[in-house]
């Protein structure tokens, strides 16, 4: 969406048109004014960022609709992270406890993880993970996800190209 193009929906045009439908319904999906505010301005942000054009045929509300659904799964799945994380902490003795800016980082590295672990396919991210987190050999893989020991060789290939080359993303957009 360009303000330029001749005969396209501006951006401010389209936030003053829609943005509290956006609102009311995000806080209906969510149960939360604050939250569905944040993810209305989200939602506008990302086409802020990254301009689509649209059609005047073409309906505004879904394609808006679209980019907030995917904005509230982000927000459900960092709860959820944020969740397991601060209840790992509770069964931790207070005086052990790092400090609220060292909870914060490694919940962002956490979801940081997550986001690049679910961008991954699905078998090789099964791999991946029950090597890691369950220690399994290759073996004891194949036989869970009823492939070969040769193609979890492969797998596993894959989630460490896919996690280096995330990581170098990674570390380039913080150069």
């Amino acid at each position: 969406m360009t303000a330029s193009s001749p005969g396209q929906p501006q951006l401010h045009t389209l936030y003053a048109e829609h943005h509290d439908w956006l609102q009311a319904w995000l806080r209906n999906r969510l149960g939360c004014l604050f939250t569905a505010q944040d993810l209305a301005q989200d939602t506008f942000l990302r086409l802020v960022v990254r301009p689509r054009e649209l059609d005047a045929g073409q309906h505004p509300r879904a394609y808006l609709t679209t980019i907030a659904q995917g904005l509230v799964v982000d927000h459900w799945r960092r709860a959820e992270i944020e969740r397991v994380w601060m209840a790992a902490m509770l069964e931790r003795p207070e005086a052990t406890q790092p400090s609220a800016e060292h909870q914060a980082i490694v919940v962002e590295t956490l979801i940081e993880v997550d986001r690049i672990l679910a961008s991954l396919a699905d078998k090789p991210r099964q791999a991946f993970l029950l090597a890691q987190l369950h220690e399994l050999t290759y073996a004891e893989i194949g036989t869970q996800l009823g492939v070969s020991e040769r193609m979890v060789k492969k797998y596993m290939a894959q989630a460490m190209l896919h996690c280096l080359s995330a990581g170098a993303a990674f570390r380039a957009a913080l150069a």
